[in-house]
């Protein structure tokens, strides 16, 4: 069995945020973006586009893969 050790510096992926930002902050983290819509398995091979602040549901597709690209084309829309 092999024992893996613990990493000695986590880290939290982050995004470099302008150059010139107003406070300060050179670095935002990932967390704090959050995606306007997700995909949500609603049955056998049946998805839904759920908008995430309200969870009201944009779109559907029978295809996870048609799913993701309606999200994204929502997202990119928005």
């Amino acid at each position: 069995m092999i024992a893996f050790p613990p990493l000695t510096h986590p880290f939290a992926p982050c995004i470099a945020g302008a150059a010139n930002s107003f406070d300060g902050v050179d670095r935002l983290s990932i967390s704090l973006i959050q995606p306007r819509y997700r995909v949500v398995l609603a049955g056998k091979c049946f998805f839904h586009i759920e908008e995430t602040s309200t969870g009201r549901v944009r779109g559907f597709r029978t295809d996870h893969n048609e799913a993701c690209h309606l999200a994204r084309r929502l997202e990119q829309s928005a």
